[in-house]
């Protein structure tokens, strides 16, 4: 079974917290009506970023934007595939999306397949005007045709690595890490493992 090793910090607490702010700017920019605008965080870790995007905007326009939160479990794009496709477990969205300008938020984008699964249960919800992507890390390695209009980071990484956001919410410590996948070496002793 693989280890995983840290190669280095990608982002401290200050430079999450200072790319979340540039992102809501970026968000008021291009919005046309502030007033349709709704955030659907991808849990785990979208969750924590639709609501601070949220607090940010209405720091800044004094508007309130609802965040709702769909749970793609049994799967983990950015880890590993525990199953075939990314199933959605849970949704909590309390208001209607029909004509929303809806920005669906997740903290890794990878191969596109848990961002497919959640697009799928969104419209299952209703259909919004207008659907974006927002991610804190775009990693490369796209599988499907899916990009993000809102990017904090673009990180260029090997299929062996991985990253790993740590929000406080969630883990206790704020950072963004760039880890590696090592393969265990075999015992070449001949030992038998006891």
């Amino acid at each position: 079974m693989p280890s995983l090793r840290e190669k280095k910090q990608l982002m401290s607490a200050s430079e999450i917290d200072r790319t979340l702010v540039r992102l809501a700017h970026e968000i008021l920019e291009k919005t046309t009506d502030i007033q349709q605008l709704a955030f659907i965080g991808i849990k785990r870790r979208g969750v924590p970023l639709a609501e601070r995007l949220a607090a940010k905007i209405q720091s800044l326009e004094e508007c309130t934007t609802p965040v709702g939160f769909l749970d793609i479990n049994l799967y983990r794009d950015d880890l590993s595939t525990v199953g075939e496709r990314p199933v959605v477990n849970a949704r909590q969205i309390d208001f209607s999306i029909v004509g929303k300008d809806v920005i669906l938020m997740d903290d890794v984008l990878y191969t596109g397949r848990t961002i497919r699964s959640a697009l799928d249960a969104l419209f299952d919800h209703g259909r919004p005007a207008r659907v974006q992507l927002l991610v804190l890390i775009d990693r490369g390695h796209r599988e499907l045709p899916i990009e993000a209009r809102y990017v904090g980071r673009m990180v260029q990484t090997s299929h062996n690595e991985i990253i790993e956001v740590k929000f406080q919410e969630i883990d206790g410590q704020e950072k963004v890490m760039l880890v590696e996948r090592i393969e265990d070496s075999p015992d070449l002793t001949g030992a038998d493992p006891a």
